[in-house]
């Protein structure tokens, strides 16, 4: 792959882990669409409403490469290869 290219995220590595995002969250949904708009837009990141907290998505956390082991809510690296 040349570089700078993008690594296209696999379409099973969307869903957070559950271990990371429980699917039964209230708010699962919704951090989803935010999730997916986000990456449509080719944005790395995008804001959880209820915390303010800045949440990077899983397509830039696999475009890094690697684990940084910091609980990343889209982390696509907790052995789902």
């Amino acid at each position: 792959m040349p570089d700078g290219a993008k690594r296209p995220l696999p379409a099973h590595l969307h869903l957070p882990h559950p271990d990371r995002l429980d699917p039964s969250h209230a708010g699962y949904a919704m951090l989803l669409r935010l999730h997916e708009a986000s990456i449509a837009r080719g944005e790395s990141f995008y804001v959880d409403p209820a915390t303010g907290a800045m949440v990077f998505t899983a397509q830039s956390l696999w475009e890094r490469g690697y684990c940084c082991d910091s609980g990343c809510r889209h982390c696509p690296y907790l052995g789902r290869f």
